[in-house]
């Protein structure tokens, strides 16, 4: 989709042509003597529509317009969460086959973001997967205008939101695509096509790369599987080399059987959703790729299939994590933190100026937080407080957890330096303060996406979450916020 910002008032929106033109009308509305003004103001005072979100009034053919349907959207005070409400209630206009010109125009001037979410929201609401349909019914949208009166002064917001939702929806095609069409070999691949943009360089190590590494942990998760891992290291540098990178570590679990701990049957599906950290990580540096902002950024994703076969890892057998730390795998189904915790280790190569690992890590997390928010963890206070900040001014949300060494206790066994889980009590908890063992010598936070990387039930599918969240992360930094 083309998006494109103009400062269009409510006469000259009469005149637009367009597909469908949807009007976004906030609580405080006062209109003016034009067409458009005096039609919202006749269905406000009839009753026949109300400002508030998620409330819309379609119309269709209206004599006094150029669009061919008008559908009047309620955003209440207009806030991003707001706009993105209307949007969603506009879910079915915005998948019509006849859509091809879409214009989204506030009535009153806007907010920065209220006009950073229409793009995200706009994307999310008309998307379609169509990779492995035999007779695909692909989006017809394909151009997007954005009208508002104070354009000028909301623009930047506005390029951070339309550059988003590239990243967004290259992470959901990734994690939305089966198993057996997104193995590390083929996610290696996805990663590598990002290398034919500018400042952007891709490295993919096999096998034999990665156990003269020394990663032991990784290894042992993936040798269950006939599927070869890969490890991925990405680089976006849009900064002097001295500057310190930022690193991203995503977890690329391809399908998670849980190994011989294996799940139950049900809803096993959806673990092909357990690299939803890995497809962030490639989504964010489409952004960047789009945004081109000053800074230095690796993303490292270990990829593998934790699958059970004759060599599969066993309850109880012991292996050596790169950092030389040994480790029990007490449970094959905590599998991520194994391939994490090697991943973190090499990122100390790179002397980062921070790390950020995504995963999908645990249904504890779930459990903790449901699908609204992220969970957060961070070893800097400062670290922790940025990625929060980012999270509310991105409304991609997370929530701070805590990190005290009592819940690290019950990760202490007999027979190596540390076991892969403690109990069920605080699993989301146990399960960072793992990760944390391994991100010792630099400023290190871990967001838990279990609950918000994926959908279920009739609206199953990837929601392209956290990029909106590390694009803002991101971009603080250039701009030393």
């Amino acid at each position: 989709m083309n998006f494109e910002l103009k400062p269009l008032n409510l006469v000259a929106l009469a005149n637009e042509k367009a597909d469908l033109l949807i009007l976004l009308v906030a609580q405080d509305f006062k209109a003016g003597k034009d067409e458009l003004s005096v039609l919202v103001a006749q269905t406000l005072k009839q009753g026949d529509f109300a400002a508030k979100p998620g409330t819309v009034l379609s119309l269709y053919r209206p004599v006094q317009f150029n669009a061919t349907k008008v559908v009047l959207a309620g955003i209440g005070e207009g806030r991003a969460r707001q706009v993105r409400s209307a949007l969603a209630a506009c879910a079915s206009a915005l998948k019509a086959t006849s859509l091809k010109k879409l214009v989204v125009a506030f009535a009153a001037p806007a907010q920065e973001d209220a006009v950073r979410a229409v793009p995200l929201a706009v994307a999310d609401a008309s998307y379609v997967y169509t990779h492995t349909k035999s007779k695909p019914e692909p989006r017809t949208l394909q151009k997007v205008l954005v009208a508002a009166t104070n354009a000028s002064e909301v623009k930047a917001s506005f390029d951070t939101g339309a550059a988003t939702v590239s990243g967004v929806e290259f992470a959901k095609e990734w994690a939305n695509r089966p198993a057996n069409y997104a193995t590390p070999t083929l996610l290696g691949q996805a990663a590598q096509s990002l290398a034919k943009f500018a400042k952007i360089s891709c490295e993919i190590l096999g096998p034999k790369e990665v156990a003269k590494l020394g990663m032991g942990s990784f290894m042992a998760v993936a040798q269950g599987s006939d599927e070869p891992l890969r490890f991925i290291v990405l680089q976006y540098s849009g900064a002097p080399k001295a500057q310190a990178p930022v690193v991203l570590v995503g977890k690329g679990i391809t399908f998670d059987s849980g190994g011989i701990s294996i799940k139950p049957a049900a809803e096993m599906d959806e673990m092909k959703f357990d690299m939803s950290g890995a497809a962030s990580v490639l989504g964010t540096f489409r952004t960047l790729a789009e945004l081109k902002p000053a800074i230095n950024v690796v993303g490292l994703i270990p990829a593998c299939e934790n699958l059970l076969n004759g060599k599969a890892v066993k309850p109880g057998d012991v292996v050596t994590s790169m950092s030389g730390q040994t480790i029990e795998i007490l449970n094959t189904d905590a599998e991520g933190r194994l391939v994490l915790c090697d991943a973190l280790t090499f990122a100390e190569r790179f002397k980062p100026a921070a790390v950020v690992d995504i995963a999908t890590l645990t249904g504890a997390c779930m459990v903790a937080l449901g699908g609204v928010r992220s969970g957060l963890f961070a070893n800097k206070p400062e670290l922790g407080d940025a990625l929060f900040h980012a999270g509310e001014v991105s409304g991609d949300l997370c929530w701070r957890l805590p990190l005290d060494d009592d819940y690290a206790e019950g990760l202490k066994t007999n027979f190596a330096d540390v076991a892969n889980v403690a109990g069920r009590a605080g699993g989301a908890i146990t399960a960072a303060k793992f990760l944390q063992r391994f991100a010792d010598k630099y400023s290190w936070a871990h967001l838990d996406i279990a609950g918000t990387a994926w959908k279920s039930g009739g609206a199953k599918g990837a929601t392209g979450r956290p990029v909106p969240l590390l694009v803002e992360f991101l971009l603080s930094r250039v701009a030393g916020k």
